[in-house]
């Protein structure tokens, strides 16, 4: 089998981003509505047909139908104005300054939120070329047109960004696990106050690593709502979330964590940081905790059941080897701080940090967790829509069945 070029992969990598796959979207959608246009329309260049689809179609089929009634509308009343002052002042610098003036004000008054500018974007394009078009009829026809196969675009095969949130969280979960082996690495011997501060400035770059993965979840959760490829969107989104939730504690224990190996730092300057013995089990320790949260990654975004089996089976092994290992840790810190008395307290907080990630990562209590919040779901849209369950009742049809779900 011929070997694939790294370019090629990278490609085939990038086409499945949301940013690069909503580029090919929207430059199909606004060819579609050009050629319809063409095809329905008398007029030589219908340009606001493609506009129109440029506009409407989102990355999300939710988004779509939840923003293309007020995209329609802006696009709409931006054309209208536009005729209004093509037909009485025509175009020049002071009627295309009147335009947007007016498209702004306009705008807010038919409460297309924050679609505002695009109601003077609208004017102005059509203003520019309001000579193609005959009558008024033609524009409002082209923008329909647009509209129509904008949204049609999105129902025929609505994405789902669900793999790529999951990319995301594991990638940070590794980067979790390369610095507690990073960690585990410093406490062997002598570390210099500048190498421990660093540790802990890359824990707390976890902050920015969170909030991209937040923003790549929340475009999967919405990718999934009113999707008909997906059945069961809730629980999928409940589990990426709830599992997501997790890591940012995490994330924040190994950020006091990396603070309290700094404070040792300071205070050790001219001394190992631990003895020996306690060195090794520390570097033994860490290395199983980064295996855990790597295992909690892959648990919770293995869709298949087989292998989210396998991945509940190494976070059980990870989090059992860990807390026996924490143990060894406990009693031979104890005997330390008998025989140097010294900063015993960073001790303690050290073993409480630990015990904090581990439990935030025991499955039993994800499972409550994922419980909880299918229950709160469940009782929201049974207050929400009350007719729902009544009407399941009348018409005596059981749940459908419940797909395995990633880390369920």
């Amino acid at each position: 089998m011929p070997e694939i070029s790294a370019p090629v992969i990278k490609l085939v990598r990038q086409t499945t981003e949301p940013v690069a796959a909503q580029t090919l979207r929207s430059t199909a959608a606004a060819v579609i509505a050009y050629v319809v246009a063409v095809w329905t329309l008398p007029q030589p260049a219908p340009l606001t047909a493609p506009l129109t689809a440029l506009l409407v179609v989102q990355v999300t089929l939710y988004a779509t139908l939840t923003t293309g009634i007020r995209r329609v509308n802006s696009v709409v009343v931006g054309v209208l104005i536009a005729i209004g002052f093509s037909a009485l002042v025509g175009l020049s610098w002071w009627s295309l300054g009147l335009t947007i003036f007016s498209s702004l004000i306009i705008g807010r008054m038919v409460r297309v939120d924050e679609f505002v500018p695009e109601v003077a974007i609208s004017a102005m394009l059509v203003l520019g070329v309001s000579q193609v078009a005959a009558t008024a009829w033609d524009r409002v026809l082209e923008t329909l047109i647009g509209a129509g196969v904008g949204l049609l675009f999105n129902l025929l095969a609505p994405p789902v960004w669900v793999q790529n949130a999951g990319v995301s969280i594991d990638e940070l979960a590794r980067e979790m696990g390369r610095m507690f082996r990073a960690m585990g690495e410093d406490v062997c011997g002598h570390i210099s106050v500048p190498q421990a501060a660093a540790r802990l400035h890359d824990a707390r770059r976890l902050d920015h690593d969170i909030v991209a993965v937040d923003a790549s979840l929340r475009q999967a959760e919405e990718s999934l709502l009113l999707n008909p490829r997906i059945r069961q969107g809730l629980l999928y989104r409940i589990v990426l979330r709830t599992g997501l939730d997790t890591l940012e504690i995490c994330a924040v224990v190994l950020r006091v964590l990396a603070r309290t190996l700094t404070d040792l730092a300071k205070a050790r300057t001219e001394e190992t940081m631990f003895p020996e013995d306690v060195a090794a089990s520390l570097r033994e320790l860490f290395a199983q905790m980064a295996d855990a949260i790597e295992s909690f990654s892959t648990l919770i975004t293995t869709p298949v059941s087989a292998n989210a089996e396998e991945a509940e089976s190494r976070l059980a092994a990870a989090l059992a080897a860990s807390r026996a290992t924490r143990d060894v840790v406990a009693d031979l810190l104890l005997e330390d701080v008998q025989e140097h008395p010294r900063q015993w307290q960073l001790h303690g907080a050290l073993l409480a940090e630990v015990d904090r990630i581990l439990d935030e990562l025991d499955i039993d209590k994800r499972a409550e967790r994922l419980g909880e919040e299918l229950d709160r779901h469940s009782a929201e849209l049974h207050e929400r829509y009350p007719w729902l369950g009544a009407l399941r009742r009348r018409l005596g049809s059981p749940r459908a069945r419940q797909p395995t779900v990633p880390g369920a």
